[in-house]
Parts: structure tokens; sequence; C-alpha cells
């Protein structure tokens, strides 16, 4: 916080300014760190020695670290949040079926039409979004008090006034000076790369598993992580204060709506860009009531919680010592951060960044689940029933083991790189470091037969519904989980 300068000419905004850089260059760090991991296949490597005891507890957290955000957030206005909440559910949950004949969607390489789409479904959060929205616009114009807000929060609200920001302002690298790294900044840095890493992984296996696709592969982590890296990187330079990472209430909102193409990820990824670049468009997003936030968030978070709890399923949840793990690992990631937050002096080593370091990693509930659960995973002994690591368990089941009937050819083909990009990389792509980021050979020769056979490669196909004569995602093993619709593409 910015401490009160009373003495004229004072040089305190200098020292915030030097703050404010030095927290760009940790958000630099970040980025870098997180680019090394992606491209030297470390974030792969974890991803396939992570199983059902350490995915569970992992995204179980996940999920219940941001209870307390949600209901600040809602605490403004219960009746506004559960409003939104009510349409959501009702729209994911009792209306998904329900189709509207006047809305239709064009397929990309057949050129022909759906009669009809699941549209409640699919606008399953926007919808009630928008509308909660209007309400709240209309109670503010007719002054109708209904949000609570302490001075502070309502100052907050209206910081960045839309009138005064011009229309267009593209930003530049060095356009609020440049990032300052210092020891802490590094600290900082370091700790920012491995949370956000964690998370982002949590969000890729999320996603996967929301969507019903085989198992992630490692390439596919590893693209994801040197992506958000570069998008890291980019922000530390042009001056802001936070980086790039997957989002689990997008992912979460991805499982209630069930549009898992590439095509939903561009149009979100221009309308980011387009945002960033309108200084008063951007400042229209701070006046979204806080209330409308809680709500969205007690919705998409509940699905990473409930994700969690089924990947029990597949391990001996009955074993005492799988018991011990969850409970142990859990606790612990809700109680040490509770008590570092309370604490005059937490610690105290006698160097700064160290302090910093190590308060940072211990403050993140994902990374203590994570680290605790795969520790004592790794350690303490049990049969590979107990662990869920049977090669028949379906979470273990291959892409290429895994098919699709219908039109979509092969389930291996959701994590392929794009045609396009397929095309314009050159054949020295396999080399190191960047074999670790593109798929194995035995899985190009899949997707090429499934395109051999008719089917549409991914990211070509513009459609975010199936037919309604599609067929449905087949797991090997478990046959309730076909209930799933087999258009889904995997960015």
């Amino acid at each position: 916080m910015a401490s009160t300068c009373l003495v004229p000419h004072c040089r305190d905004t200098g020292s915030w300014a030097d703050s404010l850089r030095e927290v760009s260059g940790a958000v630099l760090v970040s980025g870098l760190i997180q680019l090394v991991l992606g491209v030297s296949g470390v974030c792969g490597w974890a991803a396939r020695h992570c199983g059902p005891m350490v995915l569970a507890p992992s995204l179980s957290i996940i999920g219940l670290s941001a209870y307390k955000e949600a209901a600040f957030f809602c605490s403004t206005n219960w009746g506004v949040a559960l409003l939104l909440m009510l349409l959501a559910v009702t729209f994911s949950q009792h209306l998904r079926s329900c189709r509207l004949p006047f809305c239709a969607w064009p397929h990309a390489w057949e050129g022909s039409r759906e009669s009809s789409v699941p549209t409640l479904r699919m606008f399953s959060v926007l919808f009630p979004f928008a509308g909660v929205c209007i309400v709240c616009a209309i109670l503010s114009y007719f002054h109708i008090p209904w949000e609570s807000l302490d001075p502070a929060m309502a100052q907050l609200s209206w910081a960045n006034s839309t009138f005064n920001a011009p229309w267009i302002h593209i930003p530049y690298a060095g356009e609020w000076r440049w990032p300052l790294l210092t020891p802490r900044a590094l600290a900082v840095g370091i700790a920012m790369a491995i949370g956000c890493s964690m998370n982002s992984m949590g969000c890729y296996v999320l996603c996967g598993r929301l969507l019903r696709v085989p198992q992630l592969p490692p390439h596919a982590c590893n693209r994801g992580l040197c992506m958000e890296g570069l998008g890291s990187l980019l922000a530390g330079l042009l001056g802001t204060l936070g980086g790039t990472a997957s989002s689990i209430a997008n992912t979460c909102a991805t499982g209630l709506t069930q549009a898992g193409s590439l095509l939903s990820v561009q149009v979100s990824a221009v309308a980011c860009m387009v945002l960033g670049m309108s200084p008063r468009l951007a400042g229209l997003l701070t006046h979204i009531p806080l209330a409308v936030h809680g709500g969205v968030l007690c919705v998409t978070y509940a699905m990473a919680v409930g994700t969690g709890i089924s990947y029990f399923q597949y391990a001996d949840i009955d074993s005492g010592r799988n018991i011990f793990i969850v409970g142990f690992a859990m606790f612990m990631a809700l109680l040490v951060p509770r008590w570092f937050g309370t604490a005059l002096t937490p610690l105290a080593t006698g160097w700064a960044p160290l302090d910093l370091l190590f308060l940072s990693l211990l403050m993140v509930p994902v990374f203590l689940t994570g680290f605790l659960s795969f520790f004592l995973e790794n350690t303490v002994s049990g049969t590979l029933e107990e662990r869920g690591l049977l090669s028949e368990q379906p979470w273990k089941v291959r892409a290429g083991d895994c098919h699709l009937h219908g039109e979509r050819g092969k389930a291996s083909q959701a994590y392929s790189l794009p045609t396009g990009l397929r095309r314009l990389l050159p054949s020295s792509c396999k080399a190191f470091p960047c074999c670790f980021l593109c798929p194995r050979s035995e899985e190009e020769e899949e997707g090429s037969s499934a395109t051999e056979e008719g089917t549409a490669a991914p990211g070509e196909g513009t459609h975010l519904l199936p037919k309604p004569s599609s067929g449905e995602l087949q797991p090997a093993i478990r046959s309730s989980q076909t209930d799933m619709p087999a258009w889904h593409t995997v960015a």
C-alpha cells in the first residue's frame, strides 16, 4: 500500500512506481520460468506421473480456494447472486436438452446447417450473466438501493471512469518504464511460476475431464505452458501487474456449456485484445456488480470441486492409506495459509527474498495440496489398485485407445496441432527442445489415418454443437460416461 505523504515534494510517488516496476519484474521472471518448464518437457512429465490420488485433492482444493472471495462478492447482494445461480443451474441442468428451432449453426466441412441446437445449455453462463446485469442496471437507473458496499469498495468500483478514458490506446514495451529486476522480484517470480504452472496443469486436466476427452498428452501440456510463459513475458514488458494463466472459471464454464471448440477460444482471445487496446471499453468491466462476480464464481468453481471428487472413484478410497493422504493434504492446504495470514512474524530466515519465496509458496493452497499429495503418494507404500494406477483404469486410457463414433474421427485428434499450423512448422521442429511440443510419430499416424477416412481435422471445423444423429464419446471401460456428444475440439 502507498503510504500517505504529508511533506511537500516528497518522493513517495517514485517509490510507489518502483514497487510497481518490481512487480512487473516478478511477472517477467515468472513468464521466463514457465517458458523453460514447457520447452524442457517438465510439465508433460509431471502430468504423466500424477494419478487419481494427486488429481482428486488438487482439483478439489482449486475449487474450494475461491470460497472466501465468492462469499465476499455475494455479500454485497445475495439476492442478485442467488438469481444468477438459479438461472445458470436451470439453463445448464434442467433445460440442457431444450432446442430452439430458430437457432442453427453451420458445419464448415459440409455446408449443412443444424435444424436446432441446445442453445440454453450453450449459453447457460452468458444468458444469466447478461440478464442479471440488465436487472441491476434497471434498479440503478431508478435509484433503488440494492447493493451494499463499504466506502472503500464503492470508491474502487468507480475508480476508472469510462468517460475520461480514450477510445484507442495501443500499449508498448517500456511505456511505464522498464521492469525492475531485484532479488525480491526474482523470489516472487519463482513462486508465481510454480503456483501458476500447477494451477494451469489443473485447468488442462479439468477441461479434458469435463469435455470427456482422453487423457491429456504431455506435448499438449508443454505447449500450453509455453504459451502462458510467452504471455507473461509480454505482460511484464508492457508493465502490467499480472501475467497470463489458465482460468479455472473459464474451464468450468466450458463444462457447463459443453462448448469446447477452438473457435470459442479464438473469439475470446480477439475480444480480450480489443478490450486491451480500448481503455474506455475495458473500463466498462469495472462497473459489473460484485454480486454478479460472486454468483459466477459459485457456479463455476463448484464444477472444479465436483470434478476433483469424481477422480476418487478410480482409487480405493476406503483404504486407510488413501484416506490419510487426502485428508492430510487438503487439511494442511487450508490450515497453513490461514496460519501464515494471521501470524505476525511468519518467517524470518534473515534474508528477505528467501522469506518472500517461502511465504509466497506456502500461501498457495494448490501448491501445498499438490506437493503433499504427490509426496505422500510416492513415499507411502500401497498397491497399484489402491493408488488407482492399473492400466485398465479409464482415466489412464491413452488417446489412441479411445475412439469416437460419428464424423469427428478418433479422439486422439483432440490435442493435435491445427492443420494450418502443422503445415507452417518445419520438419526440424521435432528436434530438441521442440520435440516436447509436438505429438509423437504414432499419434501423427493416427491423425493422418483419421483424416484419410474423411474426418475433419481439429481447428478446421467451426461448429460448436453436434448433429442430432452424431455419435457419442465411448471410453473404453466406463459405459456410464457415454452421454456426452462427440463434437469437442480442445484448445
